[in-house]
């Protein structure tokens, strides 16, 4: 039996035995790290670089890409890492401060997504006070207290797990620190304290989710009132990508939490940890610039102006 006071790392899920699986492991995380990389990085640099895209919707936008790049930074590269060098280790600290920076920036995105709905709700079925309403102050505010709900919710989650005594081992079947995991390894009674934070986390999230839903009801009232259908496409075409994202972060964390116990299983498990937490910050990207003409336009002149400059170093390098 171990303590958690002497206890200094975790092991995380091994991914295979064998070397080739394991850099099979490698290479597709490290293929899937990179593409969310790209896609959320163009995505923030076209938004701050586009001063047409100085808007509320695409400030929104650019937060939820950071808060997108942070959720998969937090967990991809230490496991990439891990299948590399091949161990399974975490440090005590470093798997604390995972499990905080994980929670710190996927309740901010579901706190983001929300305002977003409310962005988009203004928008459609207040147009004429959005300037007003949705003003550049206000949407600071906004962002900031979607950053702020997001740190409050890690805190309390994070001071309260590693507050526990562990004594069951210190081995983990996921491949990052998930506090499920986490409580498994309790020796006490103590983790119905979290039982109670996630009682409380979820009537929250609940409530947000009820929030979205009836700025939707009312957003699709407004359309279908629209006369002419191309008023009505590009309204639809302004809230579509919001609301496949926030389906798609819904879906994969109401699954993660309502999965029964009798379906539990290391491979399921991970399935549903990489759904979560890998799949909405790699997809969101593409979602939001499929359909958006000024977006599209925007990555259009940062990649050729990427490729221009690079371009000209490399004549100045040869002459």
């Amino acid at each position: 039996m171990s303590n958690s006071s002497s206890l200094t790392e975790f092991l995380l899920l091994a991914f295979a035995d064998t070397w080739e699986l394991q850099l099979l492991h490698f290479s597709l995380f490290l293929g899937i790290y990179l593409a969310a990389l790209l896609g959320n990085g163009l995505i923030i640099t076209a938004i701050a670089c586009d001063h047409h895209l100085h808007t509320p919707m695409y400030f929104f936008l650019l937060n939820l890409s950071l808060l997108d790049l942070g959720t998969i930074s937090t967990t991809v590269p230490k496991s990439v890492a891990n299948s590399l060098w091949n161990t399974r280790a975490i440090s005590y600290l470093g798997c604390a401060a995972q499990v905080f920076l994980f929670f710190f920036l996927l309740g901010g995105e579901y706190s983001l997504l929300t305002v977003m709905a409310y962005d988009r709700y203004v928008a459609i079925c207040k147009p004429l006070h959005y300037g007003t309403i949705m003003g550049s102050r206000a949407c600071v505010k906004m962002a900031a207290a979607a950053w702020g709900s997001g740190f409050l919710n890690a805190l309390l989650h994070t001071g309260n797990t590693f507050s526990m005594p562990l004594c069951k081992g210190n081995v983990l079947d996921q491949f990052f620190c998930e506090i499920p995991q986490i409580l498994k390894l309790s020796c006490s009674d103590s983790y119905l304290r979290e039982v109670g934070l996630t009682v409380v986390g979820a009537c929250l999230f609940f409530g947000c989710f009820v929030f979205i839903v009836l700025s939707y009801v009312q957003i699709f009232t407004a359309v279908l009132r629209i006369p002419s259908e191309q008023g009505r496409h590009k309204a639809f075409s302004m809230c579509l990508p919001h609301l496949a994202v926030v389906s798609l972060f819904v879906s994969t964390a109401v699954f993660a939490c309502l999965k029964p116990p009798s379906l539990s299983s290391p491979a399921l498990d991970l399935v549903v940890a990489v759904l979560y937490s890998v799949v909405p910050p790699t997809v969101n990207p593409l979602i939001y610039s499929m359909r958006n003409k000024e977006l599209k336009d925007a990555l259009k002149r940062v990649v050729s102006w990427t490729f221009f400059s690079s371009g000209n170093i490399a004549f100045a390098l040869h002459k």
